[in-house]
């Protein structure tokens, strides 16, 4: 790769997956999905725009430029078509792909993710704090959202670790992908996603929670849906057992359709 584009790992080989993060998470949130999916797939960990190792670009970014970055990196790596896995902002991302470029969307999993994650307002406050104080200054609130609390608690190493990642977040980066959220809004969209679609809800999510699935797996046509507990936002690592099967079947499903 070449500076200009986003971060990203490759692992495994076969039918590409690319896998896109959480606001305020790099490649390393998708751990526990490695494993089990580089078996039969090439799995592509991307950080987003101004996320773990990719580089901050100037100015405001919207949805759309953030699934364009996604597709330099398809270009760059010569795929035409990859399956796509993405939670929160990254399930956001991939959505935005899957209308823009349905070409190069083979199969699409959003997990923990939204169409239209109100209220807009909410978002341009949080960008205005951490331009002013840092991602220290929500480190510890994202990640009381990420894991439910009796996780947390039994594991407190990767809570540290977690909070960590949040604050090696680039205010910039993490504020700018803000103000993308703030203006995402696909509801009136989803029916012209033609990617065979997957949507994952953690039960205890208190930032995108079921309601929010259900309406991706409601008005996509012909998708599933699957919810998991206990789960807060951060499904696919509480959960990583449940969320890989699901994962493996739902790529398996996508493979053998023409």
């Amino acid at each position: 790769m070449t500076s200009s584009l986003l971060f990203h790992t490759a692992e495994g080989s076969g039918d590409p997956v690319v896998m896109l993060g959480s606001l305020g998470a790099n490649h390393r949130m998708w751990d526990p999905q490695v494993p089990a999916l580089a078996r039969d797939h090439a799995v592509i960990r991307v950080d987003l725009r101004g996320h773990g190792d990719s580089p901050v670009a100037p100015g405001p970014c919207t949805m759309a430029d953030l699934a364009e970055d996604v597709v330099e990196v398809l270009d760059a790596r010569g795929l035409e078509s990859v399956h796509v896995v993405g939670l929160s902002l990254g399930g956001m991302v991939g959505l935005q792909m899957a209308v823009d470029h349905p070409q190069r969307v083979r199969s699409l999993a959003v997990l923990c993710t939204s169409a239209q994650l109100g209220p807009r307002e909410g978002w341009l406050d949080r960008a205005a704090l951490v331009r002013a104080h840092g991602t220290t200054a929500v480190a510890s609130a994202v990640v009381g959202r990420w894991l439910t609390p009796g996780y947390a608690a039994a594991h407190p190493d990767e809570t540290d670790a977690f909070q960590r990642m949040v604050t090696d977040t680039p205010a910039e980066g993490y504020a700018s992908a803000c103000e993308a959220i703030a203006d995402h809004d696909l509801v009136a969209e989803l029916p012209r996603v033609a990617a065979p679609t997957l949507a994952v809800a953690g039960r205890d999510d208190p930032a995108t929670g079921p309601d929010h699935l259900h309406q991706i797996a409601d008005t996509v046509p012909d998708a599933d849906y699957l919810e998991v507990a206990p789960a807060a936002h951060l499904a696919s690592w509480e959960r990583s057992t449940e969320v890989n099967a699901a994962l493996r079947t739902h790529l398996a499903k996508a493979r053998s359709e023409p």
